[in-house]
């Protein structure tokens, strides 16, 4: 039957896929050590001699900050860690076939996620 015949997108859509998603990693990696050097940088704006009421409400606006920071990190990382899974598909033929249904992406869905492992129709059965 035609149904066993094993759907996939053809190399020469899968590396332009890889051009896409390396340049994703690229700047996801730029976007990480911005974040990595904003939360690391010690942050001292020269505010020693002020009233300690605005010092207390600076350190306190700059933990929440370094915090915030710290989760956009995680959430880059996570990113950047999803991208290279998707390289890993690329390799090994298999990207951009849902992990639910086994049918392709849809090319526009992939192009704006990437990394997406589950058609529009798969992850609607999600809700």
């Amino acid at each position: 039957m035609a149904q066993d015949l094993k759907v996939r997108y053809s190399d020469k859509d899968l590396e332009e896929f890889r051009g896409l998603i390396e340049e994703k990693i690229d700047k996801a990696n730029s976007h990480l050590e911005l974040l990595k050097s904003s939360y690391m940088n010690d942050g001292n704006n020269g505010t020693d001699d002020t009233s300690p009421t605005f010092k207390a409400f600076e350190e306190g606006s700059e933990t929440m900050s370094k915090e915030a920071n710290t989760q956009l990190a995680i959430r880059q990382e996570k990113f950047i860690r999803d991208l290279k899974n998707a390289l890993l598909r690329i390799e090994n033929k298999t990207y951009g076939i849902c992990r639910v249904t086994g049918k392709l992406i849809n090319k526009d869905r992939l192009k704006l996620v990437p990394h997406a492992t589950l058609s529009i129709e798969a992850k609607n059965m999600q809700k």
